[in-house]
């Protein structure tokens, strides 16, 4: 099952990530991002009442000008070990970009395995004209409006629970 967070989902979550990503950055950063008030969407995988998988969507500034598109960054996507590679996690991102979407946002942005987030219409080329601290081909954007991200100049601005100067 696959619901939104609750407060008393957090100690869970919190084990989730640091089992998922073998450390805490993760955990902290969504606590950070929690804290600083820019958690937009965030979503829970349950099973048999256990909090099995997690994700989060915050948000993100992304301007040209003084245009803002209202964006997203997904980080982190995590399931726990042991229950990866069963589709939780794809259930996870698909359930997260429905409510993206239908909440108003325009475009989502995610630095992750180039392997993985092109089977959601993540891609590289639609980040590649975007000024951002990160490049390559993990560095990717979804258009949820078509033409949100269009156009050169457009700037990237991680907050700060994200650490990126």
């Amino acid at each position: 099952m696959i619901r939104g967070r609750t407060g008393t989902d957090d100690d869970a979550i919190r084990r989730v990530n640091d089992a998922a990503f073998g450390g805490t950055a993760e955990s902290k950063l969504v606590e950070d991002l929690r804290a600083a008030g820019l958690a937009a969407v965030e979503l829970v995988a349950i099973y048999e009442s256990v909090v099995i998988g997690h994700i989060l969507f915050s948000e993100l500034t992304v301007t040209l000008d003084e245009d803002v598109v209202p964006a997203l960054s997904l980080a982190p996507l995590s399931v726990r070990p042991g229950r990866q590679k069963s589709g939780i996690g794809s259930a996870l991102v698909r359930a997260g970009l429905d409510l993206a979407k239908n909440g108003g946002w325009h475009a989502v942005i995610v630095l992750g395995h180039p392997d993985y987030y092109p089977r959601f219409g993540f891609s590289a080329s639609c980040a590649r004209h975007l000024e951002a601290p990160f490049s390559g081909d993990a560095f990717m954007a979804l258009e949820l409006v078509a033409g949100a991200l269009a156009g050169d100049g457009r700037q990237v601005r991680y907050p700060p629970p994200f650490g990126i100067a």
